[in-house]
């Protein structure tokens, strides 16, 4: 199923200058440039009557003439899944995400995932792409997430995340001693064999993620994480491509690393911990309305603060 979209209008000449694509950005906020560029691209949207591309020069004094089709969003279920709110208001919504719930449906996980979530909390949500979803965690990594719940907060907050401005800092344990921080700049794509693992590829997407040590145990590491881009695994992939996986990582963490001389009771904690030491504890961004810098922490889960005291008490 699919929405008609029928628009005509004149580019004003206090646009002129300006590239085509982010000329219409202007004039129909309601839809995303990347929306718009496909729709110029696949030649639904007319400049005079002739073809053009995204990158061209408006003059002022263009007729627009737009044809084209938005598809429908699929339809999911509404779900009373409690939700861990940070912050709310008409635009957005911020959320502490648990470790086990999948963000959105998708092969094996049809419902009872953070989108059902939003459409039982903001049932006007349906209306939006992915019920309003920017980004995502991984269904084993916890923390701060932002959902937009209008048009323009949608478009305004992909544009953030697209631009890099939105910072994302995380919390994460991963195995062996570093002695400073550092970065990973390596391109990440879907692995050629195993095709539900990432893995480091020449040919993938450009792949930013910076690191800072907080603090040192006797064979793992807690660091602190800065994603400059936002490839599906990425911590995971990067951390585990210089050989300090995550710990408890089922897929890149390799064979659990125990330190000599554990004691029982960190033996037991570390090959209980079952998912990637990994959270998202701080957030920042601008308000796609207000214009002004806000920023939320979310406190590291029980799960990982009583696996860090366990590492604490190790080292004495």
């Amino acid at each position: 199923m699919s929405e008609p979209i029928q628009h005509t209008f004149t580019i004003p000449d206090h646009l002129g200058g300006m590239r085509l694509d982010l000329a219409i950005s202007q004039l129909l906020p309601d839809y995303s440039r990347t929306q718009i560029q496909e729709w110029i691209k696949n030649g639904m949207l007319m400049v005079d009557n002739s073809t053009s591309k995204a990158k061209s020069t408006v003059l002022g004094g263009e007729v627009i003439t737009l044809s084209a089709v938005l598809k429908t969003q699929p339809t999911y279920e509404a779900q009373a899944i409690s939700l861990n709110i940070i912050h709310e208001d008409e635009d957005l919504l911020v959320i502490n995400k648990p470790a086990g719930l999948v963000v959105h449906p998708g092969s094996g996980n049809p419902d009872s995932t953070l989108l059902n979530a939003l459409l039982h909390h903001c049932p006007h949500s349906k209306e939006l792409p992915r019920a309003g979803i920017i980004h995502r965690l991984d269904k084993d990594t916890s923390g701060l997430l932002v959902i937009a719940k209008s048009h323009l907060a949608f478009k305004d907050l992909s544009e953030q995340i697209k631009a890099r401005s939105i910072s994302r800092i995380y919390q994460a344990i991963v195995s062996g001693t570093l002695i400073s921080g550092g970065t990973v700049d390596a391109p990440i794509a879907r692995h050629p064999i195993q095709r539900k693992r990432m893995a480091i590829v020449d040919t993938g997407k450009e792949s930013i993620t910076h690191y800072r040590v907080a603090e040192r145990y006797r064979a793992y590491t807690r660091l602190k994480v800065q994603l400059e881009t936002g490839r599906t695994h990425q911590i995971r992939v990067h951390m585990a491509s210089i050989h300090h996986p995550l710990l408890g990582d089922p897929i890149y963490g390799g064979r659990l690393q125990l330190p000599k001389g554990a004691t029982p009771e960190l033996i037991s904690a570390l090959r209980q911990f079952k998912r990637q030491a990994l959270h998202a504890s701080e957030l920042t961004l601008i308000h796609p309305v207000t214009k002004k810098t806000m920023s939320w922490q979310a406190p590291l889960p029980e799960d990982m603060k009583k696996l860090i005291e366990i590492l604490k008490q190790d080292m004495k």
